[in-house]
């Protein structure tokens, strides 16, 4: 479940570190001749913490971590105000995902002099949820199974203008673009709107309407109207039909 949303505020630095770490320890990255301006953006509270504290040590990182972000809205806004060069960002998350931070942050990515780039990162390798950010414009995709270290070198190659995927991805994504066709088109989901993917998925995950509306910071109301629209489009009569209907999909 979605933790409670603490409100993100831009930063003009990388919060200091208290830690003291053991002096053999090996940092991520040896960037201290390069600096990349970040932008965390997750749901979880301390997710976010861990990634700062391995990943923002500016002095050996070349890592900046200057805001961070809990939901679509909050990204938007924090990402306007510090134009970062990379913004980490996760897939699922309350106000539209992944997809819509970059729906409306298109015209900050196509900025030929200082585009913003995106990396997504995330614990999710499902194929619907890897091709939808990529078809975004997001310019990676790695797993929340990365090292530190791993982490620092993709956000340098993402700000360099590199695709960068996790070994697990990449083969799937050259698969899914490798022929002059276009990725299969599911018409019928395609007929959704990203809200009502969202309901749909949390839906077949077995979310009652109220944990669905906390989840999105909606009012049961707007859940139910969104259901209705979804069975309406899809052409299915009950929630049942619609679990097996997006199980078949590899959507749960």
């Amino acid at each position: 479940m979605t933790e409670p949303t603490d409100r993100a505020e831009p930063t003009d630095r990388a919060e200091p570190s208290d830690r003291t770490e053991p002096s053999d320890r090996t940092e991520p990255g040896d960037r201290t001749d390069r600096r990349v301006r970040v932008v965390l953006v997750d749901d979880h509270r301390m997710f976010r913490t861990g990634v700062q504290a391995e990943i923002g040590r500016t002095e050996s990182t070349g890592v900046e971590v200057v805001g961070e972000a809990a939901d679509v809205d909050q990204a938007v806004t924090v990402i306007k105000a510090t134009r970062p060069e990379v913004v980490l960002l996760d897939v699922h998350l309350p106000g539209g995902g992944g997809v819509e931070v970059l729906r409306r942050s298109a015209a900050l990515m196509s900025d030929t002099e200082n585009p913003v780039r995106f990396l997504a990162l995330s614990v999710s390798d499902a194929a619907e949820d890897v091709i939808g950010v990529i078809r975004g414009g997001a310019r990676g995709y790695v797993t929340k199974t990365i090292t530190g270290t791993d982490l620092v070198d993709s956000i340098f190659r993402v700000q360099d203008g590199d695709a960068v995927f996790s070994p697990r991805l990449a083969g799937f994504v050259l698969d899914a673009f490798a022929s002059t066709d276009a990725p299969p088109v599911d018409e019928d989901m395609d007929r959704l709107t990203q809200r009502e993917r969202e309901v749909l998925r949390l839906i077949a995950r077995g979310y009652a309407y109220k944990e669905i509306a906390k989840q999105l910071f909606i009012s049961v109301k707007t859940v139910e109207s969104h259901v209705s629209a979804v069975l309406r489009k899809l052409q299915l009569s009950n929630r049942h039909e619609l679990t097996r209907w997006a199980t078949a999909r590899r959507l749960v």
